[in-house]
């Protein structure tokens, strides 16, 4: 029993212990001339959509939870950020190389069409960021004909 104590003061004090490592905030408050939406004629269902369920990870301004200021957490969902937006920032949309959004339209499209995205560990807490049926055929339409005017 006295051993179970010690290793639970110790776990204690190191869940402490990290809280006082903050994480890198992604929340910039800057318009984009460069985003996806501006670029493009986004129909209104797809714009609301693709903010719900993909601009936390791929954009320059995540809406973060509460439990976004416990360790470690935060650092989870730190590693999550910044490899989203390595992957695809929406926010940037504008400076790519049309060649270059050609190969991100195909990977949102076979991404969406395999339920690779959103990622289950984010749709777990954010319900309202998986996409019913409808709302995948709509958002792969109008994907497929952005690609094909590039």
């Amino acid at each position: 029993m006295k051993v179970f104590k010690t290793v639970a003061w110790i776990l204690l004090i190191a869940f402490v212990g990290i809280q006082f490592f903050p994480t890198e905030r992604n929340q910039n408050k800057a318009e984009y001339v460069t985003d996806f939406m501006l670029v493009n004629k986004v129909p209104p269902m797809v714009q609301n959509k693709i903010k719900v369920s993909c601009y936390d990870c791929h954009s320059n301004k995540t809406e973060y939870p509460w439990y976004n200021k416990i360790q470690p957490v935060a650092w989870f969902l730190e590693d999550h950020i910044k490899n989203g937006k390595a992957e695809l920032n929406f926010n940037e949309w504008g400076d790519y190389s049309d060649r270059r959004k050609n190969s991100k339209l195909r990977s949102i499209i076979s991404q969406i069409e395999d339920d690779e995205m959103p990622l289950d560990s984010y749709t777990f807490i954010h319900w309202d960021a998986k996409f019913s049926k409808s709302e995948k055929k709509e958002i792969i339409k109008y994907m497929t004909q952005l690609k094909n005017k590039l």
